[in-house]
């Protein structure tokens, strides 16, 4: 299967990267093209059998699978451009999530997915979620599982929560990476620990228990559990949480849901649906 990725920002690079070192497809068999194609060089310069085309046309064309890894607002016109070399066979794949299935399949006349990656997925780790057309084909639906299979544990979900699951999943690394450097900023300000050791220490604390998770050795309540001995420190610590945070993690999702919204709206205008 030969696999077209356009846009080589951010998420466009990482899963690029991703799928390669993750050994679901060779360099050879990935063509990328990026409006700044020196963005797109870069990948080349680590991968040199990559293919570079200078447009969406031109890596529609050479592909079977086309990933969409450009901002929201971009998405249609690039659809719109790439529409010649969409034969029925193909498989157009978003990774946005204001971008529903639907829409993808009212502009395509190919099957169509949308597959959100996280950070995480850089690392063959965490989770992707993964939406299919109503008509993309058995064969489509398994060869993407299959794909994103290899850089994460590729989790379908409807459309409906698509904001909340991309929050977790996409946007968690950078809440999590926040409150974690807040942690530490604190500790350096209140105590006589330096800002390297402490940054230590804390990722080494994040990556321990990661894998505590991951092996299932415990769940999250039970290790807190674990660690919370009654009438200790941990237990004094928990109570300054409990009391200073008060409703801010409902917040957050407002806030995410409210720019999604907007986001939604805008894209709504380009697509024409009104869902």
């Amino acid at each position: 299967m030969k696999i077209g990725i356009i846009g080589t920002g951010n998420m466009g690079r990482i899963v690029a990267e991703a799928l390669i070192d993750g050994n679901a497809v060779s360099p050879s068999s990935m063509t990328v093209t990026n409006r700044t194609i020196a963005k797109a060089l870069q990948i080349k310069n680590i991968y040199p059998d990559i293919g570079l085309c200078k447009s969406p046309l031109e890596t529609a064309y050479q592909s079977d699978a086309i990933l969409i890894c450009v901002k929201p607002h971009d998405v249609f016109s690039v659809l719109e451009n790439i529409r010649p070399a969409l034969a029925p066979s193909k498989c157009v794949i978003s990774i946005t999530s204001p971008i529903s299935v639907e829409q993808l399949e009212c502009t395509v006349p190919c099957n169509a997915a949308r597959a959100i990656p996280s950070i995480t997925n850089r690392a063959l780790a965490g989770v992707s979620l993964l939406t299919f057309g109503k008509n993309c084909s058995e064969q489509w639906r398994m060869k993407i599982q299959e794909l994103f299979s290899s850089i994460s544990v590729p989790v379908e979900i409807d459309e409906k929560i698509t904001r909340v699951a991309s929050d977790i999943v996409s946007c968690g690394p950078a809440f999590i990476s926040y409150l974690t450097q807040r942690f530490i900023n604190a500790a350096v300000k209140q105590t006589a620990i330096d800002q390297e050791t402490a940054t230590v220490l804390a990722s080494e604390m994040l990556i321990g228990m990661g894998e505590l998770l991951r092996k299932k050795y415990y769940t999250l309540p039970a290790l807190q559990e674990k660690v919370c001995v009654k009438g200790g420190i941990t237990g004094e610590g928990i109570k300054v949480l409990e009391g200073e945070l008060g409703d801010m993690f409902e917040h957050l999702f407002e806030a995410t849901h409210l720019k999604f919204e907007d986001d939604l709206e805008k894209v709504r205008e380009q697509f024409s649906i009104n869902k």
